[in-house]
């Protein structure tokens, strides 16, 4: 509802170009689906479909890594949070940087050289069978939870100001990412992520082009952006209750972003579908520079957004409702005289949501094939496996769309779920930087780190949905918003009393906001440090208990399960210092460890041959093709050869 003696702000909805745009846009996703389930003769097994036959290039790998967890979330958050909060924001790019370099060489290596289709099976090998459960099991609650909310988030967003109807993009989105996923693999999600990806940047373009040519040149924008204290790259205040200050975007942002990059599943699948080490590790630099280059987009369109409406608030002026609703509420006002752009930004808000369901999808059909099927489904071929595999992603579609309904149901509860999030990406890194640099954890101690990191980002996470944070803002006006014929005073202050009602609960004003408890400064701790208190959580428990109840013998570990931390950290000591250095890990007898695997692998692929002709026997002799696997059954392990090259024994 606009404010009192306000006039209304009057702006085209979707036109039927814009339609045509975005049509295109899903055509296309489609269509690279339908080429790669028919190229090379399909997708015909796990192999292709969950890694792509680990052939793909470097580019598309990177492009797929930027896309995953780039959403339409990003699209529409990111600019509103530079709008409303200021540029600190941008400061993520360094975040970003240190972490490609951590995820790149202290955990990539260790699922590479393991060579395993599931980020669980590692837990699996290092600690037990149960943590592997435990973990996949919180993987794919969490990611069901966040695709449907990245499917309906952006639509609901996006009905108020383009007209667009809410569940026509939800059923549209949900049925042709299902289908291209499905049919296609990892070869369709990674290069339609690829094409999605060009479609964003498009869009941030478009809004920064027009919006400084608009304004008068960028220049310009920055000074507005000045005058309003809006530009802000660096808060030393060592408080943890500062939402975003330095500290708290390198360090707990450094957190949050490992969780997602080095050890979440989805990432973990596109890093082993490259052939070599070194070309993953390229592939996630890669993406490093186009998560700087994101995110300077993303911020640039945000102080775009406030030179336009420095004086004249949206959201306090109510035009718009929620600030989600800022960047398509600014597209429509400063491009629909232009056919198609309009359609082209939607396009790029949900290119943003398809990447992150697509790569959803195909990482959450991996790890129930892997870690809940094959364990109790051992006889089946891998034809039957890879149309299993098919059906699991069809079914969290499914799941994923019906998420989207009750996303609707939510309310406010929707910003609750993304922190949740979050939240359960914290005690998983937690428990997968136990494993890997702490020789000494056994499976006690990593059950108890993990529930003890839960319950620790879940006390201060869903104690700060009840007591609200206390975030002050920099100022906001309505001055210079056009008024009807009240007098001005009046005009002014209703519009002030407005203001002052939105905005009550989230700035300074002590008088305002309801008295709070002394345990609420706890939940002031800024969001950002939800996975820092996880990780130390699950490490200090989780070693306490280890020792408490009989330590891990480090000399008794595959040497590949450990990270090699000191190997690159101080790779100029000599080899004596090294050794004390590992702890005890015999990282000497790798290869070792790698002719053991190849053993399995030579004892495996004779019990399956002995299988099949067993059965070929007890029938009769079988016609060729009827009882004959469609492919050889196939245990892959992944033996390392030197540092950048895998060997899969078949």
């Amino acid at each position: 509802m606009v404010a009192e003696g306000l006039a209304p702000r009057n702006y085209p909805l979707f036109s039927a170009w814009d339609y045509v745009v975005f049509a295109i846009m899903l055509c296309i996703s489609a269509g690279i689906g339908i080429f790669y389930a028919f190229k090379g003769g399909g997708q015909k097994s796990t192999k292709e479909f969950l890694l792509a036959g680990r052939s793909m290039s470097i580019t598309p790998v990177a492009m797929s890594l930027l896309a995953s967890f780039m959403s339409a979330i990003t699209v529409l958050g990111t600019p509103s949070e530079v709008y409303t909060y200021g540029t600190m924001f941008w400061m993520f790019w360094i975040t970003y940087m240190i972490m490609v370099m951590v995820s790149a060489h202290f955990y990539l290596p260790v699922f590479f050289d393991l060579g395993v289709t599931s980020a669980y099976e590692y837990l699996e090998r290092r600690f037990s069978p149960g943590i592997r459960r435990l973990g996949s099991f919180t993987f794919i609650c969490q990611m069901v939870m966040y695709m449907g909310i990245v499917l309906y988030a952006p639509s609901l967003a996006l009905q108020a100001v383009t007209g667009l109807n809410v569940w026509v993009a939800v059923i549209s989105l949900g049925v042709v990412c299902t289908f291209y996923t499905t049919i296609g693999g990892m070869k369709a999600v990674m290069w339609t992520d690829t094409f999605q990806v060009c479609v964003m940047l498009a869009g941030f373009l478009a809004v920064i082009i027009q919006g400084s040519i608009n304004e008068g040149g960028f220049a310009e924008i920055w000074r507005i952006a000045e005058r309003g204290e809006r530009v802000e790259f660096f808060n030393f205040d060592p408080d943890p209750r500062v939402r975003h200050s330095t500290w708290s975007v390198l360090i707990g942002g450094l957190f949050t972003w490992v969780a997602i990059f080095g050890v979440n599943q989805s990432q973990v699948q596109r890093y082993l579908s490259v052939e070599k080490k070194s070309r993953a590790q390229i592939a996630l630099y890669l993406n490093g520079f186009g998560l700087v280059v994101i995110v300077t987009l993303a911020s640039m369109c945000g102080l775009v957004m406030y030179a336009r409406y420095y004086d004249c608030d949206p959201i306090t002026a109510g035009f718009i409702q929620t600030s989600d609703q800022m960047m398509p509420f600014t597209v429509m006002e400063t491009l629909s005289y232009l056919p198609g752009i309009p359609g082209l930004f939607v396009s790029s808000v949900f290119a943003g949501a398809l990447s992150t369901m697509s790569s959803g999808l195909n990482s959450l059909s991996a790890v129930t094939l892997e870690d809940f099927v094959k364990p109790y489904k051992k006889n089946l071929t891998e034809a039957q496996y890879t149309i299993i595999t098919k059906v699991l992603v069809a079914i969290y579609g499914g799941l994923m769309v019906l998420m989207a309904w009750v996303s609707s149901y939510l309310g406010s509860v929707l910003q609750a779920a993304l922190s949740i999030f979050g939240m359960i990406g914290g005690p998983l890194l937690g428990l997968f930087t136990l494993g890997m640099f702490f020789p000494w954890a056994n499976t006690i101690g990593a059950y108890a780190g993990m529930l003890v990191g839960f319950v620790m980002t879940f006390w201060v996470g869903i104690g700060a949905q009840v007591w609200k944070p206390i975030v002050p803002r920099p100022p906001v006006s309505i001055a210079g918003c056009e008024r009807l014929n009240e007098t001005l005073a009046n005009a002014t202050t209703s519009a002030v009393s407005m203001a002052t009602e939105l905005f009550r609960s989230t700035t300074q004003a002590v008088s305002d906001v309801p008295e709070r408890p002394p345990l609420a400064e706890l939940y002031n701790i800024s969001y950002l440090y939800y996975s820092l208190i996880a990780v130390l959580s699950v490490l200090i428990v989780g070693l306490i208990v280890s020792f408490i109840t009989g330590a891990q013998d480090p000399a008794e570990l595959d040497p590949r399960l450990i990270s090699p931390f000191f190997d690159i950290v101080c790779c100029c000591c000599p080899g004596s210092c090294l050794r004390k250095l590992h702890c005890g890990v015999r990282h000497d007898e790798q290869d070792l460890w790698d002719k053991r695997d190849q053993e399995k692998a030579a004892e495996a692929e004779h019990d399956d041959k002995e299988r099949l002709e067993l059965a070929e026997q007890q029938n009769g002799g079988i016609e060729n093709g009827d009882m004959k696997l469609h492919n050889e059954v196939k245990v892959s392990y992944s033996v390392k050869v030197n540092d950048d090259d895998a060997l899969t024994v078949l």
